[in-house]
């Protein structure tokens, strides 16, 4: 049976990734994928927000890009995605970028846990040391929450980010994943098992093995990403990312076209 598809890649016009979209594509090719997904980060509803994602006037560039790795690899089953950043009051600018191309998903990722700061970003690890790890990482999961109510995402990307620099509680985070959890499965969106943090000081997949096992339980599905910002990164760690959703359980994943999800077996 071929690897999962991987439905969470970057292209350069996030202007933090290498490569371009047919080269993620052949890589996929080598690597005996037979579907992938191209999500990069969305543009915000203002242009200079930060400076980790396209402009708004780039997005039909992202798309021809897209269009392009699909003609040129017609083997290869090629979704056209976004990775969409959940911030509350932006939820009608999300609706209006759901409809300007005809998107086969939406991730819903939270980086921000106010105006300013996000989280993930190493230039702003200072920031870590201001504030409380369990506050931050409950504002994070607050927002996540919300993210999954909205019901704007089929997936919900690297559900436990704040790892991402090794940075945990000394408190129980089971509440915090119990309150996002319960939304995604009353909304029906997916979690996804997302390899980029076996790439980082975490050294752990997204999500960890506790919240997995209570989303399985929940009976929330999940999805493969590798989060690749390079041709290849595509599939990394995909071996790694199986065993731990069978190992919870899990024996089925979910792929998407047109926003409409179909059960394969894992």
């Amino acid at each position: 049976m071929p690897p999962p598809a991987d439905y969470h890649m970057h292209t350069p016009l996030c202007r933090h990734a290498a490569g371009e979209p047919v080269e993620y594509a052949r890589h996929a090719v080598a690597i005996g994928l037979n579907e992938i997904g191209f999500s990069d980060h969305s543009p915000m509803a203002r242009d200079g927000f930060d400076d980790w994602r396209m402009l708004d006037s780039q997005l039909d560039e992202y798309v021809a890009k897209v269009r392009r790795a699909q003609q040129e690899f017609p083997q290869l089953t090629i979704r056209l995605a976004l990775e969409v950043d959940y911030l509350p009051g932006q939820e009608d600018w999300i609706r209006q970028l759901a409809t300007r191309h005809p998107w086969d998903y939406f991730i819903g990722s939270v980086h921000y846990v106010g105006d300013a700061w996000d989280i993930d970003n190493p230039a702003k690890l200072s920031e870590w040391k201001k504030r409380e790890a369990f506050e931050v990482w409950s504002a994070y999961f607050d927002r996540l929450t919300l993210a999954a109510e909205s019901g704007l995402f089929e997936i919900i990307g690297h559900a436990d980010l704040p790892k991402k620099f090794g940075i945990r509680p000394a408190q129980d985070c089971s509440p915090l994943y119990e309150q996002f959890l319960t939304a995604a499965a009353q909304s029906g969106c997916a979690i996804e098992l997302n390899t980029a943090g076996l790439r980082k000081d975490c050294r752990e997949i997204y999500p960890c093995r506790d919240l997995l096992q209570l989303a399985f339980q929940k009976g929330v599905p999940i999805t493969f990403g590798s989060d690749s910002h390079a041709p290849a990164e595509v599939g990394m760690h995909f071996a790694e990312a199986v065993a731990l959703g069978r190992s919870v359980g899990y024996t089925q994943t979910l792929r998407f076209q047109q926003r409409q999800r179909q059960i394969v077996e894992l």
